[in-house]
């Protein structure tokens, strides 16, 4: 083709668009967006193919970590014979053993208020008076009418011996006699009645004193200084509360009524401790006192009582607590710490460590635990070496590396990278020879 019709194919393709080709130049097709997208495709597929586990053997671990079956380092602990207490946690409320709303028994205006408010008071201390003057007033009255009865008495009764010593000397009739004898009955009756109306009267007077029927701590006034009150209103004075002793009513499963009453039944005394709502704190120590006659069928639950001193007020009332009750000490358990046990889909187990560094995973049954200890009944036996920490890096037959031993040196690492990275030499380079000879 000569220079003209060069030049007349090229103008016509920059007419229509086209790419015109250069001799002696590559060009990828779909430019530079093509070449970008291909290098993020590989480098994804790198990262992929480096973090994914190696699955073709047991033992290998993340391609990251360096290498297969490497010695994993652990935390152990040693399974011995001991005592183990068993206990029972559960939810319980704060319930005084009383609790009183001091209500006026008279009606009458409020004169006096003896307490303060959050007072600790006992039995008998005066906390209010209500006016007692009509009160005095009717005692007295009716202390007049007994007198008036009495006198009308012993005259009656003087006329009845009168009476009798002239019926003997047939000087009357029969039926006076028995006339003044029943007029003596009558008079004694009003005399007892009259007795009746002073005790009233005196028991009233004496409710115009309000005392405290118990010994415990005071709350809110409920009526101030110079109120009426009446009898048997629905506001009272104030409300007392128990505080020392104290109890605290929880529930426990009836499955686990068993064991307690076992030890109710021979007359032990099982202890409680209170806890507050976050099981740090133990608030007070005291005796389980009572377990109730029958079973919530609602609840499958069963209601006991403990006593508590709450000499220090450490528990105030509808407070809610968490109870620990101690049933009993069992003795030559096979304990182990807690974190060792393992739940998968076999169950519960533990690994324990084998003389050569390894470790056995073993399928264990468990018995009651106390707080960060607890009682194996099979499949550990005492002085077993047992992983506490690490254990979900592990797997049956993983070799581990135990507290105190030195790290496996590196340079074996570095001679079988060195050695394999020799063997990709030498087949590279053989390959290549091979094909320059072909």
């Amino acid at each position: 083709m000569d220079q003209r019709t060069l030049k007349t194919t090229v103008d016509a393709s920059r007419q229509r668009g086209a790419a015109v080709p250069l001799r002696g130049t590559f060009r990828v097709p779909g430019g530079l967006g093509t070449v970008v997208i291909g290098v993020a495709i590989l480098v994804v597929a790198v990262i992929v193919w480096v973090a994914q586990p190696n699955r073709a053997a047991p033992g290998t671990f993340n391609r990251l970590a360096g290498g297969t079956n490497q010695a994993m380092p652990v935390g152990i602990a040693k399974a011995v014979s001991g005592d183990i207490t068993l206990t029972m946690n559960a939810l319980g409320t704060v319930t005084p053993m009383a609790t009183v709303t001091v209500k006026p028994q008279v009606s009458g205006q409020l004169v006096k208020i003896n307490f303060t408010e959050g007072q600790i008071v006992h039995a008998g201390d005066v906390l209010a008076q209500i006016d007692p003057k009509p009160y005095q007033a009717a005692l007295d009255q009716v202390k007049g009418q007994l007198a008036r009865d009495e006198a009308q008495l012993a005259n009656a009764k003087v006329d009845l011996v009168r009476y009798q010593t002239l019926i003997m000397q047939n000087s009357i009739a029969q039926q006076v006699l028995d006339t003044q004898a029943a007029l003596v009955r009558q008079d004694e009756a009003i005399v007892k009645t009259d007795v009746a109306n002073v005790e009233t009267a005196e028991i009233n007077l004496n409710y115009s004193t309000i005392k405290s029927p118990i010994t415990g701590r005071l709350g809110l006034r409920q009526v101030d200084l110079g109120n009426l009150v009446t009898a048997g209103q629905s506001t009272g004075i104030v409300v007392v509360t128990q505080l020392q002793p104290i109890s605290v009513v929880f529930t426990v499963p009836e499955d686990s009524i068993g064991d307690v009453m076992a030890e109710v039944n021979g007359k032990a005394t099982l202890a409680t401790d209170a806890y507050d709502r976050a099981q740090n704190v133990r608030l007070a120590t005291g005796m389980l006192s009572t377990v109730d006659n029958e079973i919530d069928p609602t609840t499958g639950t069963v209601k006991m009582r403990a006593m508590f001193d709450n000499s220090k007020g450490e528990l105030f009332p509808n407070q809610f607590v968490n109870i620990r009750l101690f049933v009993k000490t069992l003795h030559d358990q096979i304990v182990i710490p807690s974190a060792a046990v393992q739940r998968g889909a076999q169950g519960t187990f533990v690994y324990a460590v084998n003389d050569d560094h390894t470790v056995s995973m073993r399928t264990v049954m468990l018995g009651q635990a106390q707080d960060d200890r607890i009682a194996v009944m099979s499949g550990v036996s005492p002085g077993d070496t047992v992983v506490i920490d690490g254990a979900d890096r592990l797997r049956e037959g993983a070799r581990v590396m135990l507290p105190g031993e030195e790290p496996p040196a590196p340079k074996t690492q570095q001679g079988q990278g060195r050695a394999q990275g020799a063997a990709r030499g030498q087949g590279q380079g053989g390959a290549r020879g091979g094909g320059r000879g072909g």
